[in-house]
């Protein structure tokens, strides 16, 4: 039987042109009917996890725009709320947890890990079920290195200085931090997969802050270690990872972490694309301030890169998240471009 998705087809390794295109973060603030639903949930975190709103704001944009691939909504830190962590979001701060102890790091709390994220698998199943059947639906987590971060210093901050200085003087337990978060992560997207996702997605949104060795320690070892339970449990299921920021490092990344997919943030070179695509499929790279410019800016960010990868394995896509201010008439004209592309 023929693959219907072209986005699982192009993850696969094959060249379908125009190429499969979804947004990160396509699900959001720049839409009006987020705003308003996100406005009746009340808070960030009951928009995750009550079923029925999280289902609504994933199909938003799959009506809006027809987009190839839909990613569930939710947020990557539900993973240490659910390991019994305190989370809230504040308006105009961002996600604000109680930075964790090395003394606290064993007492994470495993046991009720999946019964504390049902409603997540609850909406995953919806979603399979609402979606058409050639619509790639996307479940994800964040990577350990990256949920870590947030976790330690309770807060984001501009270079992950307080991780990175706990990982020096405390290496052992820092260890043990991204062996359970690996763990618990892995079995994440293997239940997201169960209830209905036809490919995972490995956000580590702060790998470009840490040197060589630290990355392949950090980064590269742990994510090694989720595709592999991954695919143990689901060995056609695709993963694609996204180490925003890794430079040089991508290519060793996507060799030593077994991922399917390479998504690419969009300071990568297409040159330096143009050779990571031999290797399999790539994802990306679309400035998101050429989005949210529009017009000429647009149309020669999304040329350039159909022109030099369109002929390779490729999911088209930013290279991060849509900006909240970007003009829906943009996104419009993008998916025009790429589905029009000759």
């Amino acid at each position: 039987m023929a693959e219907t998705q072209s986005m699982l087809r192009a993850l696969r390794g094959e060249a379908v042109f125009p190429p499969p295109l979804w947004m990160m973060r396509q699900a959001g603030r720049y839409l009006p009917e987020y705003r308003e639903l996100r406005r009746k949930a009340g808070s960030f975190l009951d928009l995750c996890y009550n079923p029925d709103f999280a289902t609504e704001v994933t199909m938003q944009p799959i009506r809006r725009f027809g987009f190839d691939a839909s990613i569930l909504f939710s947020d990557i830190l539900v993973v240490p709320h659910a390991l019994g962590r305190d989370l809230n979001f504040e308006e105009g701060r961002g996600p604000v947890l109680t930075p964790i102890t090395a003394s606290e790091i064993a007492a994470l709390n495993t046991e009720t890990f999946h019964v504390n994220l049902a409603s997540v698998y609850e909406t995953v199943r919806r979603l399979r079920e609402k979606l058409p059947a050639e619509t790639t639906l996307i479940g994800f987590c964040g990577a350990p290195w990256t949920v870590a971060t947030y976790m330690i210093a309770g807060h984001g901050t501009p270079d992950q200085a307080p991780a990175r200085l706990f990982a020096y003087r405390e290496p052992e337990a820092f260890r043990k931090l991204l062996s359970i978060l690996a763990e618990q992560s892995a079995a994440y997207l293997i239940r997201q997969i169960e209830a209905g996702a036809d490919v995972v997605q490995i956000f580590d949104s702060w790998s470009g802050v840490l040197d060589e060795a630290s990355f392949q320690a950090y980064c590269v070892e742990p994510v090694a270690e989720i595709v592999r339970r991954v695919h143990a449990a689901h060995p056609g299921v695709p993963v694609i990872g996204f180490p925003k920021g890794a430079g040089a490092n991508y290519a060793s990344y996507r060799e030593r972490t077994g991922v399917q997919g390479l998504g690419l943030d969009w300071s990568v070179p297409l040159s330096q694309v143009l050779a990571l695509q031999q290797g399999g499929a790539v994802q990306g790279n679309l400035d998101p301030l050429r989005l949210v410019a529009g017009g000429k800016a647009l149309h020669e960010g999304v040329d350039r890169i159909l022109r030099t990868l369109g002929q390779g394995p490729l999911v088209f896509n930013l290279g991060h998240g849509i900006i909240p201010e970007t003009p829906i008439a943009h996104v419009e004209e993008m998916v025009r471009l790429v589905r029009n592309a000759a």
